[in-house]
């Protein structure tokens, strides 16, 4: 089905949003999502899924495509050095690893209505705007994009031990940061 470009600006905003989440640069984002936007239109549209999943999909790719050219231009850091002090977590834990009794993560209980809620994924992207860039980018690509560790090791240039602790880390700060501004201190949702 050929698409125009009535059909697509209604999806332009969610795009330019979701691109920023993952890039954190406008200028970029915003030629990911043009570029998303001129491959729907030459594209043929099936409808086996909704307009905005096909057009999220598209997206997607272009991301990891911008990604891919990043990681090969010079001037990328790929020593991953700032994300060593970006968070001590230790103090959560006892010393045979379990929650300490202080820090054991509260009930969730509201989080089947909290993933359908606006607001809960605008607390998320503050959450993962908070992280350092390069973390956020390693964790957007595990658990976003849902590359493999060893495919993100490839694009970054560094190794799995170093790319699972950033990812431990980015999912550390991501809890610890809804908890406080999500889910309360005490596991009540605000």
């Amino acid at each position: 089905m050929a698409l125009d470009h009535g059909q697509l600006s209604e999806h332009r905003n969610y795009l330019f949003r979701y691109a920023m989440l993952q890039l954190r640069d406008e200028s970029q984002a915003e030629d990911v999502v043009q570029e998303t936007l001129l491959a729907a239109l030459q594209a043929s549209f099936s409808g086996q899924s909704s307009l905005r999943t096909w057009l999220t999909g598209i997206l997607k790719h272009k991301i990891i495509d911008l990604i891919r050219k990043k990681s090969r231009e010079p001037g990328l850091p790929d020593d991953f050095s700032d994300v060593a002090d970006s968070g001590d977590f230790d103090g959560l834990f006892e010393a045979n690893g379990h929650w300490t009794e202080a820090d054991f993560p509260g009930a969730w209980d509201h989080t089947a209505q909290a993933i359908e809620d606006k607001q809960f994924w605008a607390t998320f992207e503050r959450c993962q705007q908070l992280m350092p860039k390069r973390v956020a980018l390693v964790f957007s690509l595990r658990e976003v994009m849902g590359l493999e560790i060893d495919d993100i090791c490839k694009r970054l240039e560094i190794s799995a031990t170093n790319c699972s602790v950033i990812l431990y880390r980015a999912r550390m700060a991501l809890r610890l940061c809804l908890e406080k501004n999500w889910f309360g201190t005490a596991g009540e949702a605000r």
